[in-house]
């Protein structure tokens, strides 16, 4: 990404989608640029958000920032007398604090906007747990304690921030994981389509923020 690539289209607004290669960050980048935003969408190698230096390098060379959407998220799924530090700490590293890392060098780009939005992409696993994803469970319900605290810092500011749960989304990252329906009530499962038109259309609503948003259809487990 050149700097030069942001000055040709300085009219547009600009959003950043972290975890670019993944299949929802693809299907936003889509969504946006159809509705006319500059979107940089940068994979690991281009913004690795466990790096704080990568983190500097990538948000430094931006001059404004409309939108950023946290997609990045690893699993490293293990019952927990399996599950080891390493797993633990990667998790928390790409899925939490990569998060905190990026949302702290977007803030100062939106400031002289007066204004903008940032949304975390969390899980129902934050809300209902599953079982072997202790680590996967912990890292996104820090996100939406994390989402709500941002609200009411940066609301003076003007800069919304939500927390999105898409619910179980057919992605490569959830190829290996078993699909189920039975706690849903429409019986079906959301998709990384209509994910990324619910994210795309948060941003036009001025007066929300601080809200965590579940995209499927379950209401509860059934004790």
């Amino acid at each position: 990404m050149r700097t030069s690539q942001l000055k040709a289209e300085e009219g547009a607004p600009i959003c950043v989608l972290t975890g670019g290669a993944g299949d929802l960050a693809r299907a936003l980048k889509l969504e946006l640029e159809s509705q006319g935003w500059k979107v940089l969408a940068p994979c690991r190698v281009e913004l690795d958000v466990t790096n704080s230096n990568s983190i500097r390098t990538f948000f430094g060379m931006l001059s404004k920032l409309d939108m950023l959407v946290n997609c990045a998220g690893e699993l490293h799924d293990a019952l927990l007398p399996k599950l080891t530090n390493e797993q633990w700490n990667t998790s928390c590293a790409v899925n939490l604090t990569g998060a905190f890392l990026c949302a702290q060098a977007a803030a100062p780009l939106m400031c002289p906007l007066n204004g903008g939005s940032l949304v975390f992409v969390s899980s129902g696993s934050a809300k209902f747990g599953n079982v072997g994803q202790a680590n996967y469970a912990a890292s996104k319900a820090g996100l939406i304690g994390l989402a709500q605290s941002l609200a009411r810092e940066w609301g003076k500011d003007n800069i919304r921030v939500h927390c999105v749960l898409p619910g179980f989304l057919e992605t490569r990252m959830t190829a290996h994981l078993k699909r189920t329906v039975e706690d849903h009530a429409l019986s079906r499962l959301n998709t990384v389509q209509d994910t990324a038109r619910f994210i795309a259309f948060l941003h036009s609503l001025p007066h929300t923020s601080g809200q965590v948003f579940q995209l499927d259809s379950r209401i509860g487990r059934v004790l």
